[in-house]
């Protein structure tokens, strides 16, 4: 029997936006090596005082990936992905 961890996947940090919807929402998009996939967190700021470390990768479970339809985003992901993984350790925070 198995923990499940074998199945997560390793996403990098490949785009920090802020939400144009909400107030003092951070949108943290991370994508797997080839651009193809893709896993988005949500932050909401609540104070300067609340500090939540940003990791230059994360792993998820495979269920929680979006697909990456678009040609030219993926590319652009799979690019930033990589240079990442070159300049980082998953645990860096970035």
């Amino acid at each position: 029997m198995t923990d499940g961890t074998d199945d997560r996947v390793q996403v990098w940090l490949v785009e920090r936006t802020y939400s144009d919807d909400e107030q003092n929402l951070i949108i943290l998009t991370y994508a797997t090596r080839d651009g193809e996939q893709y896993f988005r967190k949500e932050r909401a700021l609540t104070s300067f005082t609340d500090v939540r470390d940003t990791t230059a990768a994360v792993e998820t479970d495979p269920g929680n990936l979006g697909a990456v339809e678009d040609p030219d985003l993926r590319e652009q992901y799979a690019a930033e992905a990589q240079r990442m993984e070159r300049a980082h350790d998953p645990g860096d925070v970035i």
